[in-house]
C-alpha cells in the first residue's frame, strides 16, 4: 500500500505503547475509584435522586415508596432555605384549618342546645333574655368565624404551597434535562425523542398531581378522619367511632376496587378515541388518494366503526361512574343513618341532646366532601406515580461514557493536534463488528480523507473521536493523550464538526451561527458568515437578514445554506481539529463547489478529517484512507491509489465518474471496463 503518511512509524509506535502501559494502569485505578464513588452518588452530571429499577411485581410497592422519597428531596431541598419555611407554614395552615373545621359542629351543637333551651322554657325570659341573646349572638358569630377561618386557612395553604410545587417541578425538570444531555448517544438512539418528551411532560405533571392530592386531599382526609374519630370517641363513645370508622373503611375499599375496575374501562375508551382520531388524521393526510379512488364512503364506514367502538366504551365508562357514585352514596348514607339511629335512641333516653345529634351529623358530613374525591384522587395518584416512576427511571440511567474523576484537560494546539487510532474495535450490537482493528494517524495540520462503502465505519470513528461511544478495545489519542483519560468537555471543545445532516435549532440564523461560541459578538458572527460565503445570501435573500427564523430543523433554508451556516458555526468555534462528515453528498455540483471553497477558510493549517462519499471532493487530501469492514484496506494520495487499476478506490472512482454511455455499453456487452483505459484526471 502506498502512503505519504504511515499509520505509526516504529519510533512513535514504541513511544506510544510505553505511554499506553502507564495510562492503562492509571485508567484501571481511576475506574476502580470511580465505580466505588458512583455507588455512593448519582450520575456525574446530575444530582437527582435515582430510583432503583423494579424488576418484578413484588417490588411495585417499594418503587412507589422510592418515588415519593425522591420527590420529597425536592419538596424539602437541602440547598434552598426559602422553600422549607413555606412547607412548614403550609402544613401548619393545613392542621389549623382542619382543627377549625372540626370546631364548627361543636359551635353549631352549642347554638342548637342554647336555642333548644329557650324552646323548653328553661330560662326566665324576663330575667335571662339579655343574657340568652348575648350567648346566642356569640355562638352565631363563633360559628361564622370558625367556618370563615377554616376556608381562609385552606386558601392561604394553597397560595403558600403553590410555590413549593412549582419549585419542585422546576428542579426536577432542569435536572432531568441536564441528565438527558449527559447520557451517551446509545441511549438516545434507542429511544424516540417523542416518547422521551412525553415521559418528561407526564412526569412533571405527575409532580403537581401528587403534591395536589397529597397536600390538598389525601393528608387532609387522613387528618380529618383522625380528628373526627377522636372527637366521637371522646364525646360520644366507642360505638359511634366504630360506626363512623367502618363507614369510612368500607367507603375506601369499595372506591379503590371499583376505581381499578373503571381504569380498565377508561383505558379501553381512550384507546378507542385514539383509534378514531388516528383514522381521521390518516384519511385527511391521504386526501388526494381517497379522491383518486373515490373511496369517501369507505373511509366514512371505517371511521364510523371506530366511533361505534368508542361509543360503546364511553357508555360502559358512564355506567360504571353511576355505579360508583351510587355505591359510595349508599355506604355513606348507611353510616350516617346508623349514627343518627343510635343518637336518636340516646336523645329519647335523655343521655344526649339534640345538639349532640347535630354535632355527630355535622362531623360525618364534613367527611363527605373529601371522600367524594377519594376515587379520582386514587386514580390520579396511581397514574402520577407510574408517570413519575418512568421519569425517575430515566434519571436512574447511567451513561456508558463517563469522565474519570479529576480528569485533566486535553492539551492540544494547532501545531500539536495529531490524531491516532490504534487497533480500535467497536460494535453497536454484540457480534456485529463495525470497526475491526482500525489503525491510522492524522498528523497535525494535515488533511486526511476517509472513504468507503456504506457500513464501513466512517461515521462511527467520528462518534468515537467525540466520545459519543467508547471503543471495545484499542486506543484513540490526540497529541499522545488517550481521550479516555482527559476531560470530555475539553475534548469536544477542541473538535469542530460539519455534519452530513446539518440540523439547525428552531431559532434565528444569527443564533444558529453564534451557537458555535455563545460568547462571540455580532461582528464576529458576521465575519464567520462571510468566511463561510453565506453572508451575502443572508443579506440579500432574507428580509430580516440574520434575525430570520430558520424554522424547525432549519427547513426554511436550502441544503447548501444549512451547510454554510454549519461551516460558519464551526469557524466561530475555532477548533484545533476539524471533521467534515460527507456534508456535500446530497448537494448539487455548483453548491458543492461553493461549500468546498468555504471549507478552505476553516481547514487551512488545521488537522482535518474528511468523511467523503464523493471522491471528487478529496482529491487534494494529503492522504486518503479506504475503509472496508471496519479496517483500513488501502491508503495513499489520490493519484497513487488510482495508479493501481484493481484497487477499491479505483473502482469507486470509475463508478462515480464513468460516463452514462460507457456504463450502458458495459451493461449491454456484459463486459467489465478495460483496465487499460485512461484514468480521469
Amino acid at each position: 500500500m502506498v502512503g505519504e503518511f504511515p499509520a505509526l512509524d516504529d519510533e512513535r509506535y514504541k513511544t506510544f505503547h510505553h505511554q499506553r502501559k502507564c495510562q492503562q494502569k492509571k485508567k484501571s485505578f481511576f475506574k476502580q475509584v470511580f465505580q466505588k464513588k458512583s455507588q455512593k452518588r448519582d450520575c456525574a452530571c446530575s444530582h437527582v435522586e435515582a430510583i432503583p429499577v423494579s424488576s418484578n411485581k413484588a417490588s411495585a410497592d417499594i418503587k412507589t415508596v422510592e418515588v415519593l422519597k425522591a420527590l420529597g428531596t425536592h419538596v424539602w431541598p437541602k440547598d434552598e432555605k426559602g422553600i422549607k419555611p413555606r412547607v412548614v407554614i403550609a402544613l401548619s395552615l393545613l392542621v389549623g384549618g382542619k382543627v377549625l373545621n372540626t370546631c364548627v359542629p361543636f359551635v353549631f351543637k352549642s347554638l342548637v342546645d342554647n336555642l333548644n333551651t329557650v324552646a323548653g322554657n328553661v330560662y326566665n325570659m324576663d330575667t335571662g333574655a339579655n343574657s340568652l341573646i348575648t350567648v346566642t349572638t356569640a355562638l352565631v358569630l363563633g360559628y361564622g368565624i370558625a367556618r370563615t377561618s377554616a376556608y381562609g386557612f385552606q386558601e392561604l395553604r394553597n397560595a403558600v404551597f403553590s410555590n413549593v410545587a412549582q419549585n419542585s417541578i422546576r428542579r426536577v425538570a432542569t435536572k432531568l434535562f441536564l441528565h438527558l444531555h449527559s447520557l451517551d448517544l446509545s441511549f438516545h438512539l434507542s429511544k424516540q425523542t417523542g416518547s422521551i418528551s412525553t415521559i418528561i411532560d407526564k412526569g412533571t405533571k405527575g409532580i403537581t398531581t401528587i403534591l395536589t392530592n397529597m397536600i390538598f386531599n389525601t393528608v387532609p382526609l387522613i387528618l380529618e378522619v383522625s380528628l373526627v374519630a377522636g372527637i366521637l370517641w371522646y364525646s360520644c363513645g366507642l360505638l359511634y367511632t366504630s360506626v363512623a370508622f367502618s363507614c369510612v373503611f368500607a367507603y375506601g375499599i369499595f372506591t379503590f376496587r371499583f376505581t381499578n375496575y373503571r381504569k380498565k374501562l377508561r383505558r379501553q375508551m381512550n384507546e378507542s378515541e385514539k383509534e378514531a382520531s388516528a383514522k381521521v388524521i390518516d384519511s385527511l393526510i391521504n386526501y388526494e388518494t381517497v379522491k383518486y379512488f373515490n373511496n369517501e364512503l369507505h373511509e366514512l364506514d371505517k371511521y364510523d366503526k371506530y366511533l361505534k367502538k368508542y361509543q360503546e366504551a364511553s357508555l360502559k365508562t358512564s355506567k360504571s361512574l353511576a355505579q360508583l357514585n351510587f355505591g359510595q352514596n349508599f355506604i355513606f348514607t348507611a353510616g350516617l343513618v346508623g349514627v343518627m339511629y343510635f343518637a336518636s335512641k340516646e336523645i329519647i333516653s335523655g343521655t344526649m341532646t339534640i345538639g349532640d345529634l347535630v354535632m355527630v351529623n355535622g362531623l360525618l358530613f364534613q367527611l363527605s366532601v373529601p371522600l367524594n374525591f377519594l376515587g379520582s384522587s386514587y386514580r390520579d395518584l396511581t397514574t402520577a406515580i407510574t408517570d413519575m416512576g418512568n421519569m425517575f427511571n430515566i434519571l436512574n440511567q447511567k451513561s456508558k461514557v463517563q469522565n474519570l474523576p479529576e480528569a485533566p484537560l486535553l492539551n492540544v494546539t494547532s501545531q500539536e493536534s495529531d490524531v491516532v487510532f490504534n487497533d480500535v474495535h467497536f460494535e453497536y450490537v454484540p457480534g456485529q463488528r463495525i470497526l475491526d482493528g482500525l489503525s491510522f494517524s492524522v498528523p497535525s495540520g494535515k488533511k486526511v480523507a476517509i472513504v468507503g462503502g456504506s457500513g464501513s465505519g466512517k461515521t462511527t470513528l467520528v462518534r468515537l473521536l467525540f466520545r459519543f461511544f467508547d471503543p471495545l478495545s484499542g486506543d484513540i489519542c490526540i497529541n499522545n493523550q488517550d481521550i479516555l483519560n482527559v476531560d470530555i468537555n475539553s475534548l469536544r471543545q477542541a473538535i469542530g464538526v460539519v455534519p452530513q445532516d446539518c440540523v439547525l435549532l428552531h431559532d434565528t440564523i444569527y443564533y444558529n451561527i453564534q451557537y458555535g461560541d455563545l460568547t462571540k459578538s455580532r461582528e464576529e458572527v458576521i465575519e464567520a458568515a462571510k468566511m463561510a460565503e453565506i453572508h451575502e445570501t443572508i443579506d440579500k435573500r432574507f428580509p430580516k437578514q440574520y434575525d430570520t427564523q430558520v424554522g424547525e430543523r432549519g427547513l426554511k433554508l436550502s441544503g447548501g445554506e444549512k451547510q454554510r451556516v454549519a461551516i460558519a458555526r464551526a469557524i466561530l468555534k475555532d477548533p484545533k481539529i476539524i471533521i467534515y462528515d460527507e456534508a456535500t453528498s446530497s448537494l448539487d455540483t455548483i453548491t458543492e463547489q461553493n461549500i468546498l471553497r468555504a471549507l478552505k477558510c476553516i481547514t487551512q493549517g488545521r488537522t482535518t478529517i474528511v468523511i467523503a462519499h464523493r471522491l471528487s471532493t478529496v482529491v487534494d487530501a494529503d492522504e486518503i484512507l479506504v475503509l472496508d469492514k471496519g479496517t483500513v484496506v488501502e491508503r495513499g494520495t489520490h493519484y497513487s491509489l488510482l495508479s493501481n487499476p484493481d484497487s477499491i478506490y479505483t473502482n469507486l472512482w470509475l463508478t462515480q465518474n464513468i460516463s452514462p454511455h460507457e456504463a450502458l455499453s458495459d451493461e449491454n456487452n456484459n463486459k467489465p471496463s478495460s483496465s487499460n483505459e485512461e484514468l480521469p484526471p
